[in-house]
């Protein structure tokens, strides 16, 4: 019964940080558009945070659980299997435009190139709460958490925000409304919870795997941060002096100082 009831717990927590994305849609209830700069500093916070979750978060609390080879090992193999699944659905890319005209063959499609994107981030939120229930963590709702879980479900539900926003962009271009911009974002990080489920049952099991477990993440994250989300921002900002850089490096900062603070409190 505890498994099941801490497995419930995860999942809600993955559920969280899938739920944060559908804020992202929400300046549209007010704003008919986000301009350019807007966006590339939205890309760039979340870039910030990615990193600075990974560096600060999982990559030295698996340093704290294993050696520097197994945290590099685990880094090593989050990246090879973002590669791969990649190359796999290198011809099933999809753009949020499709969403709205999606039939049910193309939802499960969606939704395996989402799972790419956003699974990792599911992993990381999963493996932070490898401690729960044991002494040493926050009371929430009367569960005993993990400080890194804590800080690792802010920084991904920070992270998903802008994420959002960039989702609701084209889905605005098509007239979609509001409250369905919300829940196509929310659909996006679906796979989140179910990853922060399977993580968190592999490493509670397999915890001689946790420092892997926290490499992997750190490393799939880094990567889509690397191969996705700076290509995005710099593509959004082809039109701004200088190339929106200013703008990237600046969210980049931004981001990490609200994220590095929370990392030791």
């Amino acid at each position: 019964m505890a498994l099941l009831e801490n497995l419930t717990f995860v999942f809600l927590a993955g559920l969280v940080t899938a739920l944060a994305t559908g804020l992202g849609a929400l300046p549209f209830f007010f704003f008919e558009s986000i301009s350019d700069r807007g966006n590339v500093i939205l890309w760039g916070l979340s870039s910030g945070i990615m990193v600075t979750a990974s560096l600060f978060g999982l990559i030295d609390e698996g340093l704290a659980e294993g050696t520097i080879t197994e945290v590099a090992v685990g880094m090593a193999v989050g990246v090879v299997l973002v590669v791969v699944a990649h190359r796999v659905l290198a011809d099933a890319e999809v753009d949020p435009h499709e969403y709205e005209e999606a039939d049910f063959r193309k939802l499960v499609l969606i939704l395996g190139v989402l799972t790419v994107h956003s699974f990792p981030e599911g992993v990381a939120v999963g493996v932070s709460f490898a401690d729960l229930g044991l002494d040493g963590g926050v009371s929430v709702l009367g569960f005993t958490v993990p400080a890194l879980a804590v800080f690792m479900t802010v920084a991904i539900s920070i992270h998903n925000v802008p994420e959002g926003t960039a989702i609701s962009i084209p889905l605005r271009a098509m007239d979609v409304p509001e409250w369905r911009m919300v829940w196509w974002a929310v659909f996006s990080s679906l796979p989140q919870p179910i990853g922060a489920v399977i993580a968190f049952a592999f490493v509670r099991v397999a915890r001689e795997f946790l420092p892997y477990g926290f490499g992997f993440a750190a490393g799939a994250m880094i990567y889509l941060v690397l191969t996705e989300f700076v290509p995005e921002a710099l593509e959004a900002g082809e039109g701004l002096p200088h190339g929106g850089k200013r703008e990237l490096v600046g969210g980049v900062l931004l981001g990490a100082a609200v994220m590095v603070p929370l990392a030791y409190i």
